[in-house]
């Protein structure tokens, strides 16, 4: 492939930026990227001191083989000496003091005193806990262990939620287990047909497209960088995925992809699903989507053609309040042409964090223990609680979800106080301002991080913690692959580990032990608690990790090779069978009107990385991309006689926002586009959450665009 060229603002990047190549004997320690789910190999060399610091890409990692790596990667050592850098505690004399140092002492005594107060007068869940998809296994599994054993709390959950949720629910009841990619992704390249429905991951992860060789087919409102490579692209109306889902698998069956053998002896509910997609012709499910029959027919026919095929999902067809049943409406379209569980071929979710896969495997989640356990499984509880050495009637049961519990702070019978570790919810949270509101009312906001993020700037106590090449730590990547992140580099003095500041907290709550500072401890620990599990790690340590270059989950014992196809034989069902699940469209939760006339969906940018805490912080790549805007298609543009540089403001049924205009024809007619790494964005979109899932609906909403300086009695001539 061709290395593809970029123009961000006005910086031109390449997916692929180059770097001098290192000798061997120069080559440092071995580690991985600190941001996406493919967790490129990466090598760390050099001296924060004198700054010599530099990033060379491993050629042992399948995600990046070929020693690829993006702009984000090249630039992660800036992470690393930028002066953003917090190196001490924080915390103020009250709600309405500044920011001020404190020793680690006096902070964790404050910490702890707070949790007791609150805790005695409001009840163990008036204390809640919110996490991120970026923390390592041992972060989060030590992180959902501490709220359930040492704050005794239901309220926990985590950034995850808005991110992965709504495939992982999808494929547990398709497949019985959650496993983002069920095969390597060195099989993606060997597909001979891939449908990528709402994933742009030339932006997002750009190594992933050394991986799509042959047939693409994209599935986006916009003509993305990763539709621009495609063979189709299927350019959908927001929210409607699931339609098109229902019209191409009626073609599928009714113009003779279904594979029938496989369907009899693999799958069960597929009659019921044929009946339920009857009415879905595709006539039909044009006017709903917008794509052209002959289009969906020619997606159909490259698909059931190809010798091996995937179809893969991503946020855009996920963040939505119908996300599950849009993943599963693929997924049953996956199950009719045979393609899960049969070598080079299936079904995969593009997990984003970086440890989205692992991170809601063991505990952080409101409603999952360790090993992928549900904490209301009676079995499940009495195993984790063996581990823990305590009670199983101690453990709390589910709590809310990560907007219910966002929204829920500050208010009568909600938590008191909120402890977030790696999770920047002020710019990261639907319909944002709110949630903003909400972490203002608390009595306590507690935030671990390593940059003063958007909401650690709002805090009470800010714990200053080690980052990605400072400390030991495993993250599982897209593909199930279980990888050992290194400590490269000595962590600035006046920082601590959250596993230390967890350790500390516990042992002022009155647990001095069960609680290690140590990862290499509590990763033993996490692979006890996950035996016998869906996510079964007991075989792995870390040696065979570093040995192996990785191993797939599950791993029962340690002369277990991993498991990197697990569904070839069986489903992870109880009768081994996949099951397809009758859906059916239903509207987006907020259409557009007169008054609010075109679609929102948001998304990511090359040059950065979800909340931008990170990214933002980097010169390099905030020149690349120094500030949000609004993609806009022509015509609306000449509407309001506005050009590429003019501010708009953006207004939904939540509040408002401003942003410089790009007018492109990568946009539908009817459809604007906004980067979420900017505080603004989600100031516009929809909470409505998905029933199974508690995904919110990120990717459409309703909204009404105007000129900065149009009179306010324009409003609703500009938006007719």
């Amino acid at each position: 492939m061709k290395r593809p060229e970029s123009t961000i603002g006005s910086m031109p990047i390449s997916l692929f930026p180059q770097a001098p190549v290192m000798s061997p004997a120069r080559l440092g320690e071995a580690t991985h990227c600190p941001y996406c789910a493919l967790q490129c190999g990466m090598y760390v060399n050099g001296d924060i001191s004198d700054g010599t610091l530099t990033i060379t890409p491993r050629h042992d990692i399948p995600a990046n083989a070929g020693g690829l790596l993006c702009q984000k990667g090249w630039t992660a050592g800036e992470l690393l000496t930028g002066g953003a850098r917090l190196t001490t505690p924080l915390a103020r004399a009250g709600h309405t003091s500044p920011l001020s140092p404190v020793s680690w002492e006096d902070a964790l005594d404050r910490v702890a005193g707070a949790v007791r107060e609150i805790q005695a007068e409001h009840g163990d869940d008036a204390v809640a806990v919110f996490g991120g998809g970026g923390l390592t296994n041992e972060k989060a599994y030590q992180l959902g262990k501490f709220a359930r054993v040492a704050l005794r709390t239901s309220q926990i959950d985590y950034n995850g939620r808005f991110c992965m949720s709504s495939a992982a629910a999808a494929s547990n009841r398709a497949f019985g287990m959650d496993r983002g990619l069920p095969f390597p992704i060195t099989d993606v390249a060997g597909a001979g047909a891939v449908m990528m429905v709402g994933g742009n991951v030339a932006d997002t992860m750009p190594p992933f497209m050394r991986h799509l060789r042959n047939t693409l087919i994209v599935v986006d409102p916009r003509e993305t960088r990763t539709a621009r490579q495609a063979t189709l692209h299927l350019r959908v109306t927001p929210g409607t995925d699931l339609a098109l889902a229902l019209g191409l698998l009626h073609i599928a069956i009714t113009e003779g992809y279904a594979d029938e053998d496989y369907i009899a002896a693999r799958t069960t509910g597929f009659q019921e699903v044929r009946a339920s997609v009857a009415s879905w012709w595709p006539e039909r499910a044009e006017r709903v989507t917008g794509v052209p029959v002959a289009q969906m027919r020619e997606a159909v026919h490259l698909l059931g053609s190809a010798r091996t095929a995937m179809i893969l999902t991503g946020r855009g067809a996920e963040q939505h309040s119908k996300g599950v049943d849009t993943v599963t409406a693929f997924i049953n379209l996956a199950l009719t042409l045979g393609l899960p569980g049969r070598a080079g071929s299936g079904y995969g979710c593009v997990t984003g964090q970086g440890n989205g896969q692992g991170g809601r495997e063991h505990g952080q989640k409101a409603d999952q223990l360790p090993g992928y356990r549900r904490i209301d499984d009676p079995a499940a509880r009495a195993h984790v609680a063996g581990v823990w050495g305590v009670d199983p009637d101690a453990l709390p049961g589910p709590g809310r979800s990560a907007y219910e519990l966002l929204d829920s702070l500050g208010t009568p019978g909600g938590p008191r106080g909120l402890l977030v570790f790696g999770s920047n919810p002020v710019i990261s949270a639907p319909r944002s301002s709110h949630v903003t509101e909400r972490l203002a009312a608390l009595d306590l906001l507690v935030v671990s991080d390593f940059v003063l993020s958007e909401t650690a700037a709002m805090a009470d106590v800010v714990l200053p913690t080690t980052q990605w090449a400072e400390e030991h730590g495993t993250m599982t990547n897209l593909e199930g692959r279980v990888l050992l992140r290194r400590q490269a580099v000595a962590p600035p003095s006046g920082v601590r580990s959250d596993l230390a500041i967890l350790s500390g907290l516990a042992a002022r709550l009155g647990l001095a032990d069960g609680f290690s500072a140590d990862p290499g401890t509590v990763f033993d620990e996490l692979r006890r608690a996950s035996a016998g599990g869906v996510a079964d790690y007991s075989g792995i340590t870390y040696e065979r990790i570093a040995s192996e270059t990785g191993v797939f989950w599950p791993a029962p014992s340690e002369d277990h090779p991993g498991t990197p196809r697990p569904f070839l034989d069986r489903f992870a069902t109880p009768d081994g069978r996949a099951r397809l699940v009758p859906v059916d469209h239903r509207p987006v939760a907020e259409e557009v009107d007169d008054h609010y006339p075109y679609y929102l969906t948001t998304g990511r940018v090359l040059a950065h990385y979800q909340s931008g805490a990170q990214t933002r912080r980097i010169p390099a790549l905030n020149e690349a991309a120094p500030e949000t805007y609004l993609e806009i298609p022509p015509d609306l543009a000449e509407r309001l006689n506005v050009t590429s540089g003019d501010m708009l403001t953006v207004t939904s049924r939540r509040g408002s926002t401003e942003a410089a205009a790009r007018v492109s024809r990568a946009i539908r007619h009817d459809t604007v586009f906004m980067p979420f790494h900017w505080e603004g964005a989600n100031r516009l979109t929809n909470p409505a959450l998905d029933p199974v899932s508690r995904m919110p609906e990120f990717k459409v909403c309703a909204v009404r665009i105007e000129r900065r300086d149009a009179a306010p009695s324009g409003e609703r001539r500009l938006g007719a």
